[in-house]
């Protein structure tokens, strides 16, 4: 069984969704509905992720659960190697997955990532530096990266498989 909580963010409402041992979906939302939640990973949610957006915290420590196909699993895992303040293109994350020809296939996982911000989608960008592909608004992808860049400083990581 799934509970839920909606937390209110610099770049909107937040649909976080759990079952009884993790983290299972952060949705954006247009408004908050009623929220009755005990879970206590959607208690620790909340506080890490009011953490990040205060920018007095750059890792999160929470457990997840991803669902998706093996291949979304993979690029999700290699998402969580880029470190907090940098980025990364997707055909790095293609070449971290030892699958240099996946980019698009990359590209769909990536914007299929069910939990958004904590595995870090919004830190991939296209090769040529630009910000592309993000389904819940490239504003809020630009909102993150300008967040990070304001706490630490923002590199492009192109060596991701010495992290994964």
């Amino acid at each position: 069984m799934s509970d839920f909580v909606y937390l209110n963010s610099p770049i909107g409402w937040l649909l976080l969704t759990a079952n009884e041992k993790a983290l299972e979906r952060i949705d954006f939302s247009e408004e908050p509905g009623t929220t009755a939640t005990r879970s206590e990973i959607l208690q620790e949610a909340v506080r890490q992720l009011g953490e990040y957006f205060t920018g007095s915290r750059q890792t999160f420590d929470l457990p997840l659960h991803l669902r998706g196909t093996p291949f979304q699993q993979q690029v999700w895992s290699a998402l969580l190697q880029v470190p907090y303040g940098q980025t990364a293109s997707y055909k790095d994350i293609a070449q971290a997955i030892g699958n240099p020809k996946a980019v698009r296939a990359v590209g769909l996982a990536n914007g299929r990532n069910p939990i958004p911000i904590i595995v870090p989608c919004h830190r991939i960008i296209g090769a040529n530096g630009q910000l592309v592909g993000y389904s819940s608004g490239l504003w809020r992808k630009e909102w993150l990266l300008k967040h990070e860049r304001s706490n630490g400083s923002m590199q492009h990581n192109k060596n991701l498989t010495k992290n994964i």
